[in-house]
């Protein structure tokens, strides 16, 4: 039991979480953002409001007799104190720092240059109170010309309660238009992947024998490379099929003969009256048939084996030690027919013999060339037949040969094409065989890119032999540690 097993992701969910979560975020952002322009907004009709009551009380300080006074009217005085929702304060000092009106506790600026006539603005606190404070100095028209301070300040409450208005203002819409944006993007996610339920939908639909490609075109862009993935696995999966399904034709089609002798020697060997003579052919007949049953199963499933091979990774070879291994393996069979078997040309290791392929293969490829140069190579013990491989290396040229020729009556030019389709013999020769041979060597060839010439081995001669010559290309690997 898996206990920390992961659930299959959500394509959708995943999508719907990395639109939505920048969004979720973005938001208390912006009500920060929104609250601090809020404060800017609502600080500048009243910071004016400040700025004209300094000015104007900066007006009101005069000189009487070489002192500095400040008078202030009562409707001036009235006007400062109407603020239902802040309490305002002001504050008028001499060149000396005395108290000339106002209130005593309002701190003063630290200006280590006072700047003469210009208002200015500050934050300070007041008995434990937020305030906002516009200050100014004058100039007393005195000897030396001494500067005198006039200070007006007021609560922030009024300020507040602005700020909190603007902010109200601009979320509670939001409350509405967060979630119409969230639905708007469910629903154009559930859209924007309708594409993929349709292609859900069709490939449900198909017959489990239809393995015919999918229409990219009818996809997003982002998705047709992977429909044009599954069409390449359809494509292989529909060659794998007919290659199963030729397997089995050519199965059934090839173990009929035999089987169906071997069926007949058994009833012959089983009636009444059987001499013993007539029983040793039956079983004889029966064994013939029992190895050519053999041969052909083991032709079907090499060719089998070559067909699903297709894909299998490719390993630099030396082409010369595969030949020699198989023709040593074959030197028996050849001496069984009396036939002079051989090798010939490029020894392992050497320059221009290696070629990327599948070593399995390639022996097979080598060793039905010379089992089909033994089977129709006439040979006797006083006339022995010649059979001889070579591999000749082209290292300048990149150009690898493998060459089985023989010295028997050869393949007519006619029918030089047809010899390697499956279960094509020529005729007239009397040879026991399946026909899968050839068709094996040309599909290791085909699956190793190399060309496969049949021509005559003696030409003017009779017989003139045949050389099946196999051009590979060559690698650059040389001299590799042997296998």
């Amino acid at each position: 039991m898996k206990i920390f097993q992961r659930e299959q992701r959500s394509l959708f969910g995943e999508i719907l979480d990395w639109m939505l979560t920048p969004l979720l975020l973005l938001w208390p952002v912006s009500l920060a953002l929104t609250w601090l322009v809020a404060q800017g907004i609502a600080n500048k009709p009243f910071d004016r409001a400040l700025e004209y009551n300094a000015h104007a009380l900066a007006q009101l300080v005069t000189v009487q007799r070489g002192k500095a006074q400040f008078n202030l009217p009562q409707p001036a005085s009235e006007i400062l104190r109407a603020d239902d929702s802040d309490i305002v304060y002001y504050q008028v000092t001499g060149p000396r720092g005395e108290l000339l009106s106002g209130e005593k506790q309002l701190p003063r600026p630290e200006d280590a240059i006072p700047n003469v006539g210009e208002v200015r603005l500050r934050d300070a606190e007041l008995r434990g109170v937020d305030i906002r404070m516009a200050y100014i100095w004058v100039r007393l028209p005195l000897k030396d010309g001494p500067l005198a301070l006039v200070q007006v300040a007021e609560t922030r409450e009024k300020r507040s309660v602005l700020a909190t208005e603007i902010i109200k203002g601009v979320m509670l819409p939001q409350f509405v238009i967060l979630p119409l944006a969230v639905l708007l993007v469910w629903l154009a996610l559930a859209r924007g992947i309708r594409p993929l339920n349709q292609l859900e939908e069709r490939i449900r639909a198909r017959s489990p024998d239809d393995l015919s490609p999918l229409d990219h075109k009818a996809v997003p862009l982002e998705v047709a490379p992977l429909v044009d993935s599954v069409n390449d696995l359809l494509t292989r999966l529909n060659d794998s099929m007919a290659t199963q399904k030729r397997f089995l034709a050519d199965a059934a089609h090839q173990l009929k003969t035999p089987l169906a002798g071997l069926r007949m020697q058994a009833d012959l060997a089983q009636r009444e009256g059987t001499s013993t003579e007539e029983l040793k052919r039956s079983l004889q007949q029966i064994g013939r048939s029992s190895i050519r049953a053999t041969h052909t199963v083991n032709q079907l499933l090499a060719l089998a084996r070559a067909e699903s091979h297709a894909q299998k990774r490719l390993v630099p070879c030396d082409l010369a030690r595969l030949t020699m291994d198989v023709v040593r393996d074959s030197v028996p069979r050849a001496l069984d027919k009396s036939i002079d078997l051989g090798y010939d040309g490029a020894q392992p290791g050497d320059a221009g013999v290696w070629v990327d392929g599948n070593p399995t293969l390639l022996k097979e490829l080598v060793r039905n060339l010379l089992d089909n140069a033994i089977n129709y190579t006439p040979s006797s013990a006083l006339r022995p037949g010649v059979i001889t491989a070579r591999v000749l290396a082209d290292r300048f040229g990149q150009v690898l040969l493998l060459q089985v020729e023989d010295s028997g009556p050869g393949v007519p030019e006619s029918e030089r094409e047809l010899v390697f389709q499956p279960f094509y013999r020529v005729l007239g020769t009397g040879v026991d065989g399946s026909g899968l041979g050839l068709p094996i060597v040309m599909e290791i060839a085909r699956q190793h890119g190399a060309e496969v010439i049949l021509e005559d081995a003696h030409p003017g001669q009779n017989p003139p032999g045949a050389r099946f010559t196999l051009r590979f290309s060559a690698t650059g690997t040389e001299k590799l540690p042997a296998a």
